[in-house]
């Protein structure tokens, strides 16, 4: 069939039956709009994107933890922290409220990064394409360093901007691509914790939104400071925290000692957290099995040599215990420093293990461990993953109950971490600290990257 000759036609005609066309193509891709949100949504004074489509929100339907699965009806894309308080008004003003979820890099395990039928707040959106989220200070009074770093900033960089000045900050979690807003809603909690106190313990300011944009501090609107801090984002969302700096250390002696009884490897981790300045900087420990050391991803410190004789302790008494402790230093004499430590423990003789890093290399030690499992297919699979505070008072039975009782006999899989903690290193006000017991706990990190049993 011949096309018709439109060429005699003026050019508005032609230009508006193009407009048309493109009209109805859009009209015809529009998704239906969400009945659990308020169609008032489209007409909010944001910057940023809100996004519908089903490619947008199934990013931000699961987590880290692969267990939970909630699609939320939007995206919120934020260009600023304006953006992020407009839209929880919009929620707490609205006859037809809903979830409103803040969402770093999705490590939570359990869902608590969903927003079912709400909207996500893609948090890393607020740092694309700015270089000042990440800015480092100096207070004259009371003469010390701090970061200002955006909510949305992975720890991992605003490590690599500290280091330029000689600096980092003084507490870390094992794992470094979290945001920094993420962590601080939960505690932040890894070897250096006995020392100075988890992340939460080390942040000299807040900007918080509650629908508005509030800054606070240990003096100013302090209620709302220490409620954020470790308060799984039920009272805020973070998007700025000053955190406190110390000079940063070169290089870290590594160690890892092996015990064969629980009561040893406990008394020696507090015997160190005990020792403060004098002793390690780091300390933590983990339980392993026989059946884990082989495929361990943690245990790629030890030479085959060494996984070899560790192996065989633990297959002659079911399970051995890893202290790991880290020196930081910059001077030659920490070798005779580390090797009086060594002497007062109750390590098995001959099963002490040393490695010489960077401190970049150490902090950074898991990422190691996350190429390899992706490498394997094994970092984006259900990680039914639980921490749980444990009191000095019931150490011993948690051993007995649960390593012998529980995980020894089922076969279970996955790394079981235990850093030891004090009490006081946690503000009395935060919402965490409401968890502990009178006497010094320890916080048994208890991590399952399988299923129990082996069919």
């Amino acid at each position: 069939m011949a096309l018709p000759n439109i060429s005699h036609l003026p050019p508005s005609f032609l230009a508006a039956v193009s407009l048309v066309t493109s009209l109805i193509s859009i009209v015809g891709q529009l998704r239906p709009w969400p009945p659990t949100l308020p169609q008032g949504l489209l007409a909010l004074d944001i910057a940023g994107e809100v996004l519908l489509e089903p490619d947008a929100t199934a990013r931000f339907s699961t987590d880290f933890g692969c267990l939970a699965r909630a699609a939320p009806a939007a995206v919120l894309r934020p260009s600023s922290p304006d953006d992020i308080a407009a839209l929880v008004r919009f929620s707490y003003s609205s006859p037809q409220p809903f979830a409103i979820a803040a969402r770093g890099y999705g490590h939570s395990v359990r869902g608590q990064a969903l927003a079912p039928g709400g909207v996500v707040v893609d948090m890393a959106s607020l740092g694309h394409g700015r270089a000042d989220r990440i800015s480092v200070s100096f207070d004259n009074a009371p003469l010390f360093w701090y970061v200002d770093a955006g909510g949305e900033q992975l720890w991992i960089d605003v490590l690599h901007e500290t280091l330029k000045h000689g600096l980092a900050p003084r507490s870390w979690t094992d794992y470094l691509y979290l945001t920094v807003g993420g962590t601080l809603s939960n505690a932040g909690v890894s070897g250096q914790a006995f020392r100075h106190g988890p992340q939460i313990s080390n942040v000299y300011e807040l900007d918080v939104i509650t629908g508005e944009m509030i800054t606070c501090s240990h003096e100013n609107k302090s209620d709302l400071f220490y409620g954020v801090l470790g308060g799984l984002g039920q009272f805020g969302i973070i998007t700025r925290a000053r955190i406190a700096l110390e000079p940063a250390p070169q290089r870290v002696r590594w160690v890892r000692l092996i015990y064969t009884h629980f009561v040893s490897f406990s008394r020696d981790q507090e015997l160190l957290i005990s020792m403060m300045d004098q002793g390690f900087d780091y300390v933590e420990g983990s339980l392993l099995m026989d059946h884990t050391l082989i495929t361990n991803w943690r245990s790629s410190f030890f030479s085959e040599t060494a996984s070899e004789k560790i192996r065989g302790l633990a297959a002659e008494f079911g399970a051995v215990y890893c202290l790991e402790g880290a020196v930081y230093y910059h001077e030659l004499a920490m070798a005779s420093r580390l090797h009086l430590l060594l002497q007062r423990l109750s390590f098995v003789p001959g099963f002490g293990f040393t490695n010489d890093v960077s401190y970049v290399g150490f902090l950074d030690r898991v990422h190691d461990g996350e190429v390899k499992l992706r490498s394997m297919g094994l970092w984006e699979v259900p990680h039914p993953w639980l921490n749980i505070f444990v009191p000095k008072s019931r150490i011993k039975d948690f051993e007995v109950g649960v390593f012998k009782g529980i995980l020894m006999p089922n076969n279970s899989t996955g790394p079981v971490l235990i850093y030891p903690m004090i009490k006081n290193k946690y503000a009395e006000f935060m919402s965490s600290s409401s968890l502990y017991s009178t006497d010094m706990p320890k916080l048994m990190n208890v991590r399952f990257s399988g299923r129990m049993g082996t069919t």
